[in-house]
């Protein structure tokens, strides 16, 4: 069984510093639990914090400065592709459900996914 992605669900990156809440902004008319369902569409993350991967141009170039010390800097994912896999069974104005098990891959090599849903558990055929 997989958890809906709801409005509040947290997300982490793997080289962000902090979760962050995932924003909804795909439909703004489907609730569960009192909260807006999110889609694979939902793929604006705000910010991690602090990023470190060597694949985003700042931490390169601040990592370079620093004679080669890893020196993160401001996250700013560059998610351009959906959440895959999601939930092709259940449509959301027209958007495959998102759900625990999705995950979004952001250009500088990180990999977001939710690491916790407030949603109650469904059954995906």
């Amino acid at each position: 069984m997989a958890n809906p992605a709801v409005q509040t669900a947290v997300c982490t990156c793997s080289f962000g510093a902090v979760p962050m809440l995932l924003p909804v902004t795909s439909q703004q008319t489907v609730q569960m639990l009192s909260q807006l369902s999110a889609t694979i569409m939902d793929n604006k993350p705000a910010t991690f914090g602090m990023c470190s991967s060597l694949g985003n141009p700042t931490v390169a170039a601040a990592t370079a400065a620093a004679m080669g010390a890893l020196t993160p800097m401001p996250c700013v994912p560059a998610t351009p592709a959906p959440w895959t896999p999601g939930v092709s069974t259940i449509l959301i104005c027209g958007n495959p459900l998102l759900n625990n098990t999705s995950t979004l891959q952001c250009m500088y090599g990180g990999v977001i996914q939710i690491t916790a849903t407030p949603a109650v558990n469904i059954q995906v055929p």
